[in-house]
């Protein structure tokens, strides 16, 4: 692999498979990822036998993605705070039940466009509380010189399951009926619920800690992501393309209904051909990344994506259809898989969950936004237009990011540093969740005052990802070489987890500005707090 962590890049495709955690949920995900890809092929063409619409049969993937983008990044702070096992139980159990509900309803025949988009909305507003914490346990199943393989296969089996669910889903339709991808999706959490039940954790799923309102935790988050630099460069490529390669998406139940041999069995074995190139598309995944890094490989997807948005745009013969949707299933796994390895590595342990729910915001935001416009864009112009248009608008997206780098943060230890020493205990009547500022004196030599600023403001970004919500660099007017660093935090409560946030690599950014400090012991740090 390009990547210097030599490490992980010795670790083999499929060796977290020899962890049983993995090997369990990555099993039990498989099953239920195909009845969930069922349940999109019925979804999708039940849409289009109530409304054959492209703006009505697109909001069925925009209510599916929505709710993510709404409310991802509270799902994460909850699963950052929460016990990430009991939480998903609970969620499985839930989807369970309103599965279940809507496969009766289809059989029923009671089923509306309205009724369908609720039920939609209500199955995407359960799948935004649980992806965030799905995706936060895989670094509890295997150590972190795994992860990339990991990722990797669960990328892997999300399109093994889209190989087998479409397909499945085409031939009950026509057998059976469209109740049945339904209740076999209701099933297949049931799936999940088991195998959560059998997994015992070796790590604590969650930390003991006193938690802060959930609101600060959430801004925390946020400021956390906008001063992660490998992080935020990972959110602006998979806005680039994931806004365009919703089209992909959206349009398929459109592509396959107009083609020359349309029908829902049509639509089924395109879908599954996309899963099929997904998963050869992963198993050559590791081939690539030992010849290009994560931006070149970012890149042959998007241009493999424009040429397959580009197939479904100007043909309707089956022949080229079929090669243009596993084209398309090929470059969605290099890409997606790409986003989500650099997001992993980017993030340390204490606030990865929520990190992941704002890449997942970004993700399913750009996919819901996306298949509005291209729906709105079907409607107004034609379907080959909207798809002309969006492989038009990948490239733009690639020229436009091809300075923003994906993998920027292989080098960077993120593991705690507990390198601060214990806080001070408040006085009487101080209470922990008043506003809190912390100021570090320093002595510089004039020659070294460039190089001091310039390292301060580097340092600056680590104050902002670990809580402080405002920072300062001043000097001493009368004594040009005394320099105080002020950084602001919400609440006590906040600086004494900042302690515990500090990685190694934050660390070292201090060691590093400490070093200009003339004095023999060193900055002198000191603490204030408002008055309750």
């Amino acid at each position: 692999m390009p990547s210097t962590d030599k490490t992980a890049a010795k670790a083999g495709p499929f060796s977290p498979f020899a962890h049983r955690a993995f090997a369990l949920l990555w099993t039990a995900a498989l099953i239920s990822n195909i009845g969930t890809w069922m349940h999109e092929v019925g979804a999708g063409w039940l849409m289009t036998e109530l409304s054959p619409s492209p703006a009505v049969v697109t909001l069925v993937q925009a209510a599916t993605s929505l709710p993510i983008f709404l409310f991802a990044l509270f799902a994460g702070t909850l699963a950052d705070r929460l016990d990430k096992r009991h939480m998903l139980i609970v969620i499985n159990l839930l989807l369970f039940v309103v599965i279940a509900v809507l496969a009766v309803l289809v059989r029923a025949e009671l089923v509306t466009p309205t009724v369908l988009l609720l039920f939609t909305l209500v199955i995407g507003t359960c799948a935004a509380f649980m992806a965030p914490a799905w995706q936060a346990v895989v670094p509890m199943l295997v150590p972190r010189s795994k992860l990339r393989p990991a990722i990797g296969l669960n990328s892997m089996g999300i399109n093994v399951s889209r190989a087998i669910g479409p397909a499945l889903a085409g031939i009950l339709i026509a057998s059976v009926g469209l109740a049945a991808p339904f209740a076999l999706n209701a099933v297949s959490h049931l799936v999940i619920i088991v195998a959560l039940l059998l997994w015992r954790p070796e790590v604590p799923a969650v930390s003991k800690r006193n938690h802060l309102p959930i609101l600060q935790d959430m801004a925390t988050g946020l400021r956390h992501v906008r001063h992660n630099k490998p992080m935020l460069q990972t959110l602006i490529r998979a806005f680039a393309f994931f806004i365009s390669a919703s089209a992909f998406w959206a349009m398929m139940p459109l592509v396959a209904r107009g083609a020359d041999d349309a029908g829902s069995s049509l639509y089924g074995f395109l879908v599954a051909t996309v899963g099929v190139g997904a998963v050869l598309g992963a198993l050559g995944l590791p081939y690539l990344q030992g010849r290009l890094d994560a931006n070149r490989v970012v890149q042959l997807g998007t241009a493999m994506t424009a040429a397959a948005l580009l197939a479904f745009a100007f043909s309707t013969a089956t022949a080229v259809i079929i090669p243009g949707a596993f084209l398309g299933g090929v470059a969605w796994i290099l890409v997606l898989t790409s986003v989500n390895v650099s997001a992993q590595m980017a993030l340390p342990d204490w606030i990865r969950a929520r990190g992941l729910a704002v890449n997942l915001m970004v993700f399913f935001g750009s996919m819901s936004a996306g298949s509005l416009i291209w729906g709105q864009i079907a409607s107004r112009l034609s379907i080959s237009a909207a798809l002309f248009l969006a492989a038009v608008g990948l490239l733009i997206g690639l020229l436009a990011t091809r300075r923003v780098e994906l993998g920027t943060s292989d080098d960077l230890d993120l593991a705690p540093a507990n390198a601060w020493p214990e806080a001070p205990p408040l006085a009487e009547g101080d209470r922990d969740d008043s506003p809190a500022v912390v100021m570090i004196q320093f002595q510089i030599a004039p020659e070294d005052r460039a190089a001091f600023v310039k390292a301060a403001y580097k340092l600056s970004a680590e104050r902002y990802r670990n809580g402080a919500t405002r920072w300062e660099l001043i000097h001493d007017v009368t004594d040009p070489t005394i320099w105080f660093e002020i950084f602001f935090l919400p609440s006590w409560a906040e600086h004494l987890q900042q302690h515990a946030r500090t990685t190694n690599a934050d660390a070292q950014l201090h060691t590093e500005l400490h070093a200009f400090d003339r004095r023999p012991e060193g900055p002198s740090v000191n603490h204030y707090i408002a008055a309750a």
